[in-house]
């Protein structure tokens, strides 16, 4: 019975994934189309994808207007976020139907080229991470805001110092004290392992096992109790290295990708007006 939701969400899925593939290929035939038909005709194919990539590039720009008023009850953002990507797919490939070539000929429109290129190159990377991230966070069993991360890192640091020294003064011994200045002041001080953690893996879970499994053999029963407190603390303190790079790597993504889209977006409109007045 535990399959029968898991199946039936895979087929809903597949269904979704074929429904926007037809649609992407209808809205590109409706622009290759009627742009044959102008070459064939001696006319200029040009007006046709021109304007049409124009367009698709102003509903690419929407989602970010769509994020803004996220309080108004309009259309799901899961449904403008699947748009963007194919968007952006159909996008591509009416570019290279406008253009005709990989790389055109003149500074201007090299210019307008290589920002398109560099929107489309992080548009690709930003949906990967979108699908992969939120998942790992989700995994780790966190919820927690970007901007509280230090606070909470803060905390957990005194944390981890308090327990420290309540193992001191309870046992008589600094051996656990030693083993932390020496090693996990250097981890609580603030975030680690940020590019493993980025890239999913599990540096630093393997150096907390391996830092404790060294200085586990030199404790007593008692101070092993204070050690596994220390242990809980440095694995929370891992879970929020690991959203502190997860959304740390959506923040800048959208840093680069949204400006790029809005001057790639800017030069297109100012290459319309251009053509338009030469036209005349």
């Amino acid at each position: 019975m535990a399959e029968q939701p898991t199946r039936t969400g895979l087929i809903q899925r597949h269904a979704s994934a074929i429904g926007w593939g037809l649609g992407a290929i209808v809205v590109l035939g409706c622009i290759a189309l009627p742009s044959r038909h102008f070459a064939d005709t001696l006319r200029e194919p040009e007006l046709i994808t021109g304007y049409s990539l124009f367009g698709l590039c102003l509903l690419l720009a929407a989602l970010n207007g769509r994020k803004r008023l996220s309080v108004l009850p309009l259309i799901k953002t899961s449904f403008w976020k699947t748009m963007h990507w194919v968007a952006g797919l159909v996008a591509a490939a009416a570019y290279w139907l406008h253009v005709e070539t990989w790389w055109p000929t003149g500074l201007y429109e090299q210019a307008l080229a290589a920002l398109f290129y560099l929107v489309t190159l992080t548009g690709i990377v930003g949906f990967t991470w979108q699908q992969i991230l939120p998942r790992r966070l989700t995994q780790s069993g966190v919820e927690v805001i970007f901007e509280q991360i230090p606070n909470e890192i803060v905390t957990i640091r005194e944390q981890a110092e308090d327990t420290v020294l309540a193992c001191t003064k309870e046992l008589g011994s600094d051996t656990l004290a030693r083993f932390y200045v020496e090693t996990f002041q250097w981890f609580f001080r603030r975030p680690r392992f940020i590019l493993s953690h980025a890239r999913g893996g599990q540096r630093a879970a393997f150096w907390i096992a391996q830092q404790l499994a060294t200085v586990r053999r030199y404790l007593s029963e008692k101070e092993i109790a204070y050690l596994e407190q220390l242990q809980e603390l440095a694995e929370a303190k891992a879970r929020l290295d690991l959203h502190y790079a997860a959304q740390g790597l959506l923040k800048v993504w959208l840093l680069v990708h949204v400006p790029l889209a809005a001057a790639m977006l800017v030069l297109a409109a100012w290459h319309m007006l251009l053509v338009n007045v030469y036209s005349l």
